[in-house]
């Protein structure tokens, strides 16, 4: 009985696996941000928040798609400030064959709750 339900549970996860969209690097991921109103250019890019928060950006886009990138720098983007605050961040990667891009993030950020959400990520224009 107990080596029926883990084979249960084995086929139900290859199934889930299988079924899972495969996202590559440069499909889009989440919705973007719609609203333009109230976004500010973002002063000090080098600031080490911004270029911690694009370093997650990237690790959190691998989690759920099926592509490695390697994080190099955030070289551009704006905020919003909201109950948080959004960020939209232009983001210097390399995949694993060392092709660098630019990618957006789209992220939202309420510190005061530790809340952090990647809406969207995808290949820059």
């Amino acid at each position: 009985m107990k080596t029926f339900n883990f084979l249960l549970i084995v086929i139900a996860a290859i199934i889930y696996v299988i079924g899972a969209p495969a996202t590559g690097c440069g499909e889009p991921f989440g919705n973007q941000l719609w609203n333009t109103n109230g976004w500010q250019p973002i002063k000090n890019i080098n600031e080490k928040h911004i270029q911690e928060l694009g370093a997650w950006a990237v690790l959190e886009h691998g989690r759920y798609v099926n592509c490695r990138l390697w994080f190099h720098e955030v070289v551009s983007g704006k905020q919003q400030l909201v109950s948080g605050m959004n960020y939209e961040l232009i983001i210097d990667a390399s995949d694993d064959a060392g092709k660098h891009g630019k990618y957006k993030a789209e992220v939202y950020e309420q510190e005061s709750t530790n809340t952090r959400k990647l809406l969207s990520f995808s290949k820059a224009d």
